[in-house]
């Protein structure tokens, strides 16, 4: 998932106006540390130190990252008399900021049994304290902006702690569920094409509250008449595509693609497996039947599947600025975070273009590149976007684990074509 930046960080879609200084901001800091713990309350710490596969990382990991975030780019710089809780953790905990230190190989994140989880806990009260007295002390703009921009950062932890959670139990031979109940009835509603004119229009962010450097600058782009899908393309759907012998008809696929499908063996989607003849699904919530997840959206493939699906189908993935075009005017509202689903639900009867926010993060056309007129910023904060334009696919959306204020229409999510451990599926483009 794209990192937070912040060169144009006006405010915060944490509450939606702009951020007040003092208690406001406290409170704003407070309440989104707090969800990340919330978050790993389910776990054991034998459960944090798990790191399941080399996109993973152990939420042990991302409770001492995120508080990194903070003390490298904030207190160290910006609190007098600030003493790092640790000499050795500024390169321990530092994910790939190379002009900040060397840092370890992710790989080996899940060896790290020291520091000890009490120790991290440790680690995230110093800091929280200390941030507590930089706030309390009166901060300019730029303060302000980067403790947004910390509080966006923490916030994509959480997305990404949930998908490293869900890897590591599902790679668990027990399979154990990471939270009790049962997932909610889905029904899934006809499909309707939706309509738009196309013409000359403007995508990226023209707000005035915070939005990442890949977002800007908002610019003129053309697009030909289009139509998109009304909800996400069902597990059900996704069946009959495997069935129609989709894994084994090289014609449909990306050359690079289905290189991939026969050294990877994929024959279904991540966390699909064949019980007793019978198609399951693995959730957060534990083992599922298939069958009762017919009508929700399928989740956990990769741009090269969702590709060749909409090539089967007759139909193509929309480019991201269809889908921001189409989505620009709807209101931020879906099954995310918040809902406790943690899984993608059915879209039910409706009109007009729904699932546009939440359940799956929803793979476009588009390579990930930056927008005319696109600067990264200078220094340590400038190393997040701009140096992975290249190789990577745009997603849009958000998923049923995205936090609710940490994503808009303009947000642009992007991913290798083969990665598949993110909450990723399918909405399709008519021709």
């Amino acid at each position: 998932m794209n990192a937070l930046r912040g060169n144009t960080l006006k405010g915060s879609t944490l509450t939606g106006p702009e951020i007040e200084a003092g208690a406001e901001l406290a409170g704003q800091f407070c309440r989104v540390r707090q969800q990340t713990e919330t978050l790993c309350e389910p776990l054991t710490p034998e459960d944090m130190m798990v790191q399941s596969c080399p996109e993973a990382s152990p939420a042990k990991w991302h409770l001492a990252h995120t508080t990194w975030f903070f003390e490298t780019f904030l207190l160290s710089e910006f609190l007098s008399g600030y003493r790092p809780f640790h000499p050795d953790f500024i390169w321990l905990f530092n994910s790939y900021y190379n002009t900040v230190s060397d840092q370890p190989l992710k790989k080996l994140r899940g060896s790290f049994s020291r520091p000890s989880l009490e120790e991290i806990l440790g680690y995230r009260r110093h800091v929280e304290e200390a941030m507590t007295r930089l706030i309390e002390s009166g901060v300019t703009e730029d303060v302000r902006r980067r403790i947004v921009l910390g509080l966006h950062h923490e916030q994509q932890h959480q997305e990404l702690l949930a998908y490293d959670v869900k890897n590591a139990f599902w790679s668990n031979p027990l399979h154990p569920a990471y939270r009790a109940g049962e997932l909610p009835g889905s029904t899934a509603g006809v499909v309707n094409w939706v309509g738009h004119d196309g013409g000359l229009v403007e995508i990226g962010y023209g707000g005035e509250e915070f939005c990442f450097d890949n977002e800007l600058p908002r610019h003129k782009v053309f697009l030909e008449p289009f139509e998109l899908g009304s909800r996400l393309v069902t597990c059900g759907e996704y069946l009959q595509f495997m069935r129609g012998g989709g894994y084994e008809r090289a014609d449909l696929w990306l050359s690079e693609g289905w290189d991939t499908v026969k050294a990877q063996g994929w024959k279904a989607p991540l966390y699909w497996f064949e019980d007793d003849d019978e198609w399951r699904v693995f959730t957060l919530r534990g083992p599922a039947s298939l069958e009762a997840l017919m009508d929700t959206p399928v989740c956990h493939v990769s741009y090269f599947e969702a590709d060749a699906f909409a090539r089967w189908w007759g139909n193509r993935l929309p480019t991201e600025a269809e889908w921001e075009v189409a989505a620009a005017a709807l209101p931020v509202e879906g099954n995310l975070m918040e809902s406790g689903a943690l899984h993608p639900l059915g879209a039910g009867p409706q009109s007009g273009l729904g699932q546009m926010f939440g359940d799956v993060w929803e793979w476009t056309a588009s390579a990930y590149l930056g927008y005319p007129g696109f600067s990264a910023l200078p220094g340590a904060l400038g190393e997040y976007n701009g140096k992975f334009m290249c190789n990577q696919m745009v997603l849009r959306g958000g998923s049923a684990v995205t936090p609710a204020s940490h994503i808009r229409s303009t947000y642009r999510n992007f991913f290798s074509p083969a990665t598949r451990w993110q909450f990723c599926g399918i909405r399709l483009a008519n021709r």
